[in-house]
């Protein structure tokens, strides 16, 4: 029998999503996922708006999937989140989250009190002012966090910890193997994408970013006046269209992903300025987004070096999930926040 259990939440743009894993003598077990699709304008740029239909979609899900536990592990990730590389006086991990209020004001936009804040370190330094911590400060506007709070607990759920979503890709496919020292990951979601540039496990840079697959299916459905949902389907090339329009719809995704690529390169250039030493030498992706024909081609082309797909699932056992190999193999790159969200949970 297994001997914990972590059910991992994310609820994004599009829709949520949650994964159950067990841990026990012959290691993690993926036990449930499910999906459910949320209407446009209920989720907003990585935040809840609508508290009655996300909780709704969520009570769906449980239903659904068959989701025993209520505690849920959630993420977040948005513009409202800062995630800055700071240098702290070295203090015991409990002293240090004390303090962290009167030690960072400086680096954030808005007021420490209107924050949740956490530290992760990374580093320890010796310097003529004595020792310290280098790692990521992350500050994350209190009333967004409870607005998805409380969207889980009018479903019934109970948020036992809120966590970074980028921290979670991080955690189910952040695993470097050979001669990769360092690599970026890329989490591609339908509105809001997550970078992060590890070194064997140890965060070193984070961006959130407003852009996805959305940006996408938004520019094709404004090119040849289609509602969303069919624009959706011309990007997946499941919908039949004109030779004409889909010449349209092709100049539009070209327009968009040159754009999401151009911010990724920006951000990557930005990071290998600072951190000359920690140079990236493999982008992994993830996410709905990170299946959109030519995206990875392109941004191998622009970062110069091997771009490949990260896969949640691959590392764990599978147990009674109820789902056949074809739709294992569908949720590979998109289970990778909320699988990210229970392992931190379990451990």
């Amino acid at each position: 029998m297994p001997g914990r259990n972590a059910i991992g939440l994310d609820i994004g743009t599009s829709g949520v999503r949650a994964a159950e894993l067990s841990y026990g003598k012959n290691g993690i077990t993926l036990e449930k996922f499910g999906q459910v699709a949320l209407p446009e304008g209920a989720v907003r740029d990585g935040e809840v708006v609508d508290r009655a239909v996300v909780a709704d979609a969520l009570r769906t899900l449980w239903k659904a999937s068959g989701f025993k536990g209520k505690d849920v592990a959630l993420g977040v990730a948005n513009q409202r989140v800062v995630v800055r590389q700071v240098d702290l006086p070295w203090l015991p991990a409990k002293e240090l989250k004390a303090a962290l209020p009167l030690q960072v004001q400086d680096y954030l936009p808005m007021p420490v009190a209107d924050c949740i804040l956490d530290f992760h370190p990374v580093t320890e330094l010796q310097e003529d002012g004595g020792r310290k911590l280098r790692g990521l400060l992350v500050a994350a506007a209190r009333d967004m966090v409870m607005a998805n709070v409380d969207a889980v607990r009018a479903a019934g759920l109970r948020a036992r910890s809120v966590d970074l979503t980028s921290f979670a890709v991080l955690r189910a496919v952040g695993q470097v193997h050979g001669d990769v020292a360092t690599e970026a990951l890329v989490d591609i979601g339908a509105r809001v994408s997550n970078l992060v540039v590890h070194s064997a496990g140890a965060p070193r840079f984070v961006r959130v970013l407003l852009s996805g697959g959305q940006d996408v299916t938004d520019a094709i459905a404004e090119r040849l006046g289609l509602p969303g949902n069919v624009a959706e389907a011309v990007k997946r090339r499941t919908e039949d269209v004109s030779d004409a329009e889909q010449d349209l719809a092709r100049s539009a995704v070209d327009l968009m992903v040159e754009v999401f690529v151009d911010e990724i390169r920006s951000s990557l250039d930005y990071y290998g300025a600072a951190n000359p030493q920690f140079r990236i030498e493999r982008l992994v992706l993830t996410g709905g987004g990170s299946l959109l024909e030519g995206i990875a081609e392109r941004l191998q082309a622009a970062s110069r070096v091997p771009v490949v797909w990260g896969d949640a699932i691959a590392p764990l056992h599978v147990g009674n999930t109820g789902l056949d190999e074809s739709q294992l193999a569908s949720i590979q790159t998109l289970a990778a926040v909320p699988v990210g969200l229970a392992l931190g949970a379990i451990s």
